[in-house]
């Protein structure tokens, strides 16, 4: 089973010690790709602070998130698993995992980025701010610029069983399964069910969306579930005790899409 996870937008402080080695993140064929975008993020950042922040989208509060970008080749590095924070990270709880689920995360979880590509949990990368939506004055949006290398890469870290998609739709745009890999692949969506004068109503969720996914992924962790294909899945989200519905693609080389309904958030 291999799951992909959005990165988070916020991130925690990078540590003291050990700076990138770009040469030790897993995908090594993602390596020149990698280069050219931390490249060009650096010199950016590190040349025109106005120009940065306007390209990066960030508010006058996050301005100190420039001089972090500028400073990447040498920032101290953390695994990937403890940088990436947030609602989906919270749920996902890695730190707590027991050893035997710890490892299974390590060898099924791969984090989409704008910066890396994608990267395991456990590749030490420094804290860093470059969403897939950015559009860099040299490389242009990277959502398209990751696309030819990730096709490239992503077919063989599929391997054959499951592929569970959790993106988020920018991260998406960077690769889109195709053929073989797309019929086992399943794309999940959270709806809150309501009922409103005796009638039931389902509103997709937002900010909860991302807690329901990520105490998904942790609990198929903890129960040492590997799903083979998207059917597999649903039977396996029902034994943890979850509300599912699925629906088969109509047509070969397409993605499952598998609903969770939940009623609290």
């Amino acid at each position: 089973m291999l799951v992909l996870l959005p990165p988070s937008e916020g991130k925690a402080a990078g540590a003291a010690g050990a700076p990138l080695d770009a040469g030790a993140l897993s995908l090594p064929a993602l390596a020149d790709a990698r280069e050219a975008v931390l490249e060009e993020l650096v010199g950016l950042c590190a040349a025109d602070e106005a120009k940065a922040q306007e390209v990066l989208g960030l508010s006058d509060g996050l301005k100190g998130e420039i001089a972090k970008n500028a400073g990447l080749r040498t920032a101290g590095t953390r695994p990937a698993g403890e940088i990436y924070t947030g609602v989906l990270y919270d749920a996902l709880g890695l730190a707590s995992l027991d050893a035997a689920a710890r490892k299974r995360a390590e060898r099924s979880l791969l984090v989409f980025s704008g910066l890396w590509g994608a990267v395991r949990i456990g590749d030490r990368i420094p804290s860093y701010r470059c969403s897939m939506g950015v559009k860099l004055p040299g490389l242009g949006a990277l959502g398209t610029y990751w696309r030819a290398p990730m096709a490239e890469v992503m077919p063989e870290a599929a391997g054959d069983g499951l592929v569970l998609d959790l993106r988020s739709a920018a991260y998406v745009t960077a690769w889109k399964p195709k053929g073989e890999v797309a019929g086992r692949t399943a794309t999940v969506r959270v709806l809150q069910s309501k009922t409103v004068a005796g009638v039931e109503k389902r509103t997709v969720v937002s900010h909860f969306n991302k807690a329901t996914k990520g105490r998904l992924v942790r609990d198929l962790l903890s129960a040492g579930l590997a799903p083979a294909d998207p059917a597999e899945l649903v039977e396996a989200l029902r034994g943890l005790g979850y509300a599912v519905e699925a629906e088969p693609p109509a047509k070969d080389g397409k993605a499952w899409a598998v609903d969770v309904i939940v009623t609290e958030l």
